[in-house]
């Protein structure tokens, strides 16, 4: 009983997370001396519900588990062309995207519909996915090397800590009652972990390969939420307050800044990129905050402007795919300019205007009750959406690409690549 109670936790934990409103945040790092200064933040998610658990593929990719449909699937954000892409297509809901060293692929815990949660692989490539772990239900972890996971199980006493050796299929448990935070310490062979044998919460090491640990520091009260900066200073943070602790040189964690003015209401999750000159941060937002960009900040009261207008890119184009699928003409051709132009890739004209476009289409819906378009990815880039979508009609299958460009609220023109 126990142990379902225990697995109904975590699951209760995902489902109220993935209807919470959070965020993701980019900052710069500027470093000088023992003095951290955060600049030129943006919120790179900008999306009704959750957002969050970001992590680094390099300098300048990132992942995160991003809403979208109802559904937490994976983000990979491109920094220079401020850019999204969902890279995976499963009905289950994906959580805690991280790179596998060396391969084109990410790891993510997949919570499905049917209740079973598991670490899978996905290729960066065609978003495949591939079960890593079958016999642990793992809730949160890290990867140590290409074939070594350290990694919080779900057992009958909580989150204990394992060791899982992919090349010979070994697990080990090194430790009960831990927490989500794991990372792997730069420079060094370490990862670090929250303890939670105590009343006070402890950052431990680990050494996988010898399965030796120590105590590093405490953490802040009942604050589990860390990341590295480099190998001697860690960043929390509680409420919207960010601290900084340097081992063996700060005796208490130290107040960097307040970040209540970017819209933060509350530090979630945190991680680094390998130059240390940049932060993410996934945060409850302040609904009654105005967010000020460094581009923008003589306007008070506004949210950063690319981020608002990709946010409303994305969300017409999916307002006319809903459409399409319950074929409502209505629904359909209201997401749509009065101008609107269809094209076959690159630049033949096959339609011009809502009626044409409405009579096409409305005889396609009728004649078509299997109808059926699935997004199997989608990147945003500025007024477009790029989606390659899965259609299916009259009993078969087919692929295509559709590019969205939306002027004003509304979808102006559309170019398909069969």
């Amino acid at each position: 009983m126990y142990k379902l109670f225990s697995f109904l936790s975590f699951f209760i934990f995902l489902t109220t997370h993935s209807q919470s409103n959070t965020d993701v945040f980019l900052f710069d790092l500027k470093i000088l001396n023992n003095s951290i200064e955060l600049l030129n933040h943006r919120n790179i998610s900008s999306n009704e519900g959750y957002d969050s658990q970001p992590s680094f593929i390099n300098n300048n990719t990132i992942l995160y588990a991003g809403t979208r449909n109802g559904q937490t699937d994976i983000v990979k954000y491109d920094i220079n062309y401020d850019s999204k892409i969902f890279i995976n297509h499963t009905e289950g809901g994906e959580y805690s995207p991280l790179k596998i060293p060396n391969k084109d692929e990410v790891s993510a815990v997949r919570l499905d519909k049917d209740g079973k949660q598991r670490l899978y692989a996905y290729s960066l490539q065609n978003g495949e996915s591939t079960e890593l772990i079958k016999d642990l239900v793992v809730a949160y972890y890290t990867w140590f090397d290409k074939n070594t996971i350290v990694c919080a199980v779900i057992e009958e006493d909580g989150l204990n800590l394992f060791v899982v050796n992919l090349k010979n299929g070994t697990s080990k448990k090194i430790q009960n009652k831990v927490g989500r935070s794991f990372h792997k310490i730069p420079n060094t062979n370490l990862i670090s972990y929250i303890s939670k044998t105590n009343d006070i919460w402890q950052i431990k090491s680990l050494n996988p390969k010898t399965g030796s640990t120590k105590v590093i520091a405490n953490t802040i009260k009942n604050v589990e939420d860390i990341c590295w900066l480099n190998n001697k200073t860690i960043l929390s943070g509680k409420a919207n307050i960010l601290y900084k602790l340097t081992i063996k040189k700060d005796n208490n964690w130290k107040e960097v800044t307040d970040l209540k003015s970017k819209g933060i209401a509350k530090i979630t999750r945190l991680a680094t990129n390998i130059d240390s000159n940049k932060l993410l941060i996934a945060a409850d937002i302040n609904e009654n905050t105005s967010v000020e960009t460094s581009e923008k900040k003589e306007e008070k009261n506004t949210e950063p402007k690319t981020n608002t207008k990709i946010s409303k890119v994305e969300n017409i184009v999916q307002e006319q795919l809903e459409a399409y699928n319950k074929r409502d003409i209505d629904a359909f051709m209201a997401t749509y300019t009065k101008e609107i132009r269809l094209y076959n890739y690159p630049n033949q004209l096959i339609s011009e205007g809502q009626e044409p476009m409405r009579k096409s289409y409305e005889q396609w819906f009728n004649k078509t009750p299997d109808l059926k378009a699935s997004v199997k990815k989608r990147m945003v880039i500025g007024n477009k959406v790029i989606d390659e979508e899965e259609v299916t009609a009259n009993g078969q299958v087919f692929n295509a690409v559709a590019i969205y460009e939306v002027e004003n609220g509304k979808i102006s023109k559309v170019t398909f690549i069969q």
